[in-house]
């Protein structure tokens, strides 16, 4: 197969802010919240990128979220600047124009305390996404590595693969009640790592069940996708590299930082 089908690339959108509404709140597991928005203002939103992520502008309660505009050379952020945190679209209905957004729970910060309290007919804006970084299906081996909050990211990802293709996924959640049923054409060979009482954000857990998962995988044409708190997805990608998978095709991002409330996501590469 040609290297010209396993080229990444970047494209960037048109930056919209857009006020949303609550259609419905589902609890996938005791710590993954699903929340499904819907509005008029969602017509175009456009989302290619499988770790594609919006900013979300939580409101306060009974108040409407403040969002910034769209000014020639960006966004114009009000005084005081509004809360904004990163989240992945898990999908999106063009038809019913509704986009559902999956929140990791149980960690604290503004982001999560919203969606713990959202209900039907709440609202929360969004803006973008800015850009896509579109990753090739035709790689013989997909490695897909994070912790919960990569869930939305990594499910998407399996589901837009094709038969045909592998993919290696280990995933950490708190216990054996956290996992998912996760969908895919490819063949699937996936590992969940539970702490099982012991602390987020330690990379031991993870490293010690990517050095068995990965331990047959050729590293020749494989995609390697990395997500977890950020020194942990430091670690991890050391490791991966150690074990002979090429930097060219890999992507490390540390989606949230120990001892913070969460915020920008962080590439490592």
């Amino acid at each position: 197969m040609s290297d010209a089908l396993r080229i990444t690339r970047r494209v960037r959108h048109d930056l919209k802010f857009r006020p949303l509404t609550v259609a419905s709140v589902q609890d996938l597991t005791p710590d993954l919240r699903r929340i499904v928005l819907e509005g008029p203002e969602l017509a175009g939103f456009i989302s290619p990128g499988f770790d594609d992520h919006v900013k979300i502008f939580p409101a306060a309660e009974g108040q409407a979220p403040i969002l910034p505009t769209v000014g020639p050379d960006g966004p114009i952020f009000p005084e005081p600047r509004p809360v904004a945190r990163d989240y992945t679209p898990r999908a999106y209905d063009a038809a019913t124009n509704r986009l559902t957004l999956d929140f990791a729970t149980g960690h604290g910060g503004p982001a999560t305390k919203w969606a713990m309290r959202a209900r039907v007919g709440s609202v929360l804006g969004i803006g973008g996404p800015r850009g896509s970084f579109i990753v090739p299906t035709a790689f013989a081996d997909h490695v897909l590595i994070g912790d919960e909050t990569a869930l939305p990211a990594i499910a998407r990802r399996l589901e837009e693969l094709p038969a045909g293709v592998r993919a290696h996924v280990v995933i950490e959640v708190a216990d054996a009640a956290s996992r998912l049923d996760l969908h895919s054409q490819a063949e699937v060979a996936l590992t969940w790592a539970t702490r099982d009482g012991a602390p987020r954000g330690r990379a031991e857990t993870l490293l010690a069940a990517v050095e068995t998962a990965l331990a047959g995988v050729d590293p020749s044409d494989a995609y390697v996708w990395i997500a977890a708190e950020a020194n942990v997805a430091k670690a991890l990608r050391g490791r991966v590299l150690e074990m002979g998978f090429s930097p060219r095709t890999m992507k490390a991002a540390g989606y949230w930082r120990l001892g913070g409330a969460g915020g920008e996501k962080i590439n490592l590469d």
